[in-house]
């Protein structure tokens, strides 16, 4: 087994082929796809034939970067997965993350999501983190805020499928090396003020990796 990291509660380590059964489960909650196809699930050849072999994709490719699946030490339990990977469009560096209902309320989306960030600065050399969900994902937000992240603009993006809420359009959050240095530092870090609108571009993980990014995770994370 390939650990990428671990924290008090989690670790994080490699997909691999013997996860399917897992990602059927987790993306066939109704609940946790909620603010990714609302409420569709993800069909099992999708999940074979699509959405594993791009996870797999990640470590065959230079840089760190990846889906890593996210596991409750303490009993061995798949608990879904974080991931931190550059965004096609732009190359920003995105977290996403998603969780089974049951690990929901515990603090572990949080966990996984500071201890990813924390290795992106230190050890991949990332320079800014970004993410992104539907604007009324409040839970999605608040791991984001908790996270060091900090709301950086709202926006409207044309979805070909239209879920529940997504006329409230989008948020983007943030946040720099500089700022979570600052952070570590004790030093106060003046938020930036967010913009109404911004660039349009296919930026959801849901909307670009099929059953990618959360109710814990990107298009809709949590």
């Amino acid at each position: 087994m390939h650990i990428l990291l671990e924290t008090d509660r989690l670790t994080l380590r490699r997909f691999t082929e013997t996860d399917e059964d897992n990602l059927v489960e987790l993306n066939g909650d109704p609940e946790v796809m909620r603010f990714l196809t609302g409420g569709r699930p993800t069909p099992r050849d999708e999940i074979r034939n699509t959405v594993l072999p791009s996870f797999l994709g990640y470590y065959e490719r230079p840089g760190g970067f990846g889906f890593w699946a996210a596991v409750e030490r303490s009993t061995g339990r798949f608990l879904g997965w974080f991931h931190l990977r550059p965004r096609r469009e732009d190359g920003e560096i995105e977290l996403g993350y998603r969780l089974n209902r049951s690990a929901w309320g515990r603090g572990y989306a949080t966990e996984g999501s500071r201890a990813l960030i924390d290795k992106g600065f230190t050890e991949l050399g990332v320079e800014r983190v970004v993410a992104e969900t539907m604007a009324v994902n409040l839970g999605s937000r608040r791991v984001m805020e908790k996270s060091g992240l900090t709301l950086v603009r709202a926006f409207h993006q044309d979805w070909p499928d239209a879920i529940a809420g997504s006329e409230h359009g989008e948020v983007e959050y943030a946040l720099t090396r500089a700022d979570w240095e600052a952070r570590r530092r004790g030093t106060a870090v003046a938020p930036p003020a967010p913009s109404a609108e911004g660039p349009n571009g296919d930026v959801r993980a849901a909307r670009r990796l099929p059953g990618a990014s959360p109710r814990y995770g990107a298009r809709r994370s949590g």
